[in-house]
């Protein structure tokens, strides 16, 4: 087992350069099979914004449609997964509030993330299946609380909440911006008054705390929620500041910082010690859930941060993959400070806390990888065999962390 350097050269090939060389969203298609092996320094966001252009392209809705219409599996299982959800059904009545508040005295956050999770899965059966009363669902959902949420409270966690439901209602709000029933202007403005704030207060102040006090998956899901703003908004800035923090930021989001070692194992897979690797599993496997979210976004976009540093997130994907599996890691001290005082803390040990953790991250990572890139990610697609066909909200518990993922990866990306 060898340990190589946190830094690797990349070279200078950018996808978003390629695609708008070859023309748009039809070169992203051609791409898809085998595109750019890294990206250079932060390119400017596309001159025109691909729609649908977040979690999901056209091509992937396509995709599923012909091939659960087909009953080809598993995309025909991932299907099934998605209509025996109770979220799915078009019966689903929005419980929209003016305040949400995550942490601290009145929390009742599950309000959203249930409402959420229902809009999406209501969003997925209408564009995969034509059926209108999912479609006239997911619109009042969305419109419930575009018209109604004024403001995100709570104490710190109020910026889980901002990052964790910002690009999650964004990403709805993406597959049914094209119907007629949905006020896509009210949740765009929603989305920039009461999420974005919270975002980017976050990335710039950390709550005024040491850079390093909050762990990877809080810098993550608010930097996935202001790419998904942008997106939605065609906002070139916003998502530029999304893909800048990625490569560059000082927060322990950015790649580097969220996969500060790399190491070579006996058989030659590249490996990346996951920055909460040390504090245990549940929280690690959302961290590449939040990273993974961002980087099929920004690859929908023509910014391939999968890539980027070598795969510096594959390598991350595959050592956490390999552990959860039940095989040993390498680990190196992490050290770091918290407070606002930089208070001293190490750990010297992977964490067997909650090992072998099922979320529904694997099947976007795969399907990538191995997918669309044919590379070998022996770990990654062991775990997504062994979790498939992947659910969505309320599968993975009653709890929010069942919700921290939208899911139904086996549906969408299997190809």
């Amino acid at each position: 087992m060898t340990r190589t350097s946190p830094h690797q050269d990349h070279p200078p090939l950018s996808r978003r350069g390629l695609l708008r060389t070859a023309g748009g969203f039809t070169a992203a298609l051609a791409l898809g099979a085998g595109a750019a092996t890294g990206a250079g320094p932060a390119d400017a966001a596309p001159a025109a914004f691909t729609h649908p252009g977040m979690l999901h392209n056209a091509g992937d809705i396509n995709r599923a449609r012909v091939r659960v219409a087909a009953g080809d599996d598993p995309w025909l299982s991932g299907w099934n997964r998605l209509t025996a959800n109770a979220h799915s059904r078009s019966t689903w009545t929005p419980r929209a509030t003016a305040t949400i508040v995550r942490g601290g005295t009145g929390e009742n956050y599950s309000l959203l993330y249930n409402d959420i999770a229902a809009a999406y899965q209501n969003a997925l059966r209408w564009r995969i299946a034509g059926t209108e009363a999912n479609a006239r669902c997911a619109a009042n959902i969305l419109n419930a609380w575009a018209t109604t949420l004024t403001s995100v409270t709570g104490n710190a966690d109020r910026f889980l909440a901002s990052g964790l439901y910002g690009w999650q209602l964004a990403n709805a709000a993406e597959l049914l911006r094209d119907y007629a029933g949905f006020d896509l202007a009210a949740l765009q403005e929603m989305l920039i008054k009461v999420f974005y704030p919270l975002n980017n207060s976050f990335l710039t102040h950390h709550n005024d705390a040491c850079i390093t006090n909050y762990w990877a998956n809080w810098d993550l899901c608010n930097m996935a929620s202001i790419m998904a703003i942008g997106i939605l908004n065609d906002d070139a800035a916003k998502f530029d500041q999304a893909v800048s923090y990625a490569k560059s930021g000082a927060g322990n989001g950015s790649l580097v910082h969220a996969v500060p070692y790399l190491y070579t194992d006996a058989d030659g897979y590249g490996l990346g010690q996951w920055q909460e690797s040390g504090r245990d599993q549940a929280h690690t496997v959302l961290g590449l859930g939040q990273l993974g979210a961002l980087c099929e976004m920004a690859w929908n976009q023509g910014e391939d941060l999968y890539a980027y540093d070598g795969r510096r997130f594959m390598k991350a994907a595959q050592y956490v993959a390999k552990y959860n599996l039940g095989n040993e890691v390498p680990f190196t001290t992490y050290t770091w400070g918290s407070g606002q005082n930089c208070a001293r803390n190490t750990q010297t040990v992977v964490s067997a806390t909650s090992r072998g953790q099922v979320r529904p991250v694997w099947a976007m990572l795969h399907y990538h990888y191995h997918g669309r890139l044919s590379l070998d990610d022996k770990y990654i697609s062991r775990m997504c065999s062994s979790v498939a066909p992947e659910g969505g909200g309320g599968d993975y518990g009653a709890a929010s962390g069942g919700y921290d993922q939208l899911g139904f990866g086996t549906l969408m990306y299997a190809k």
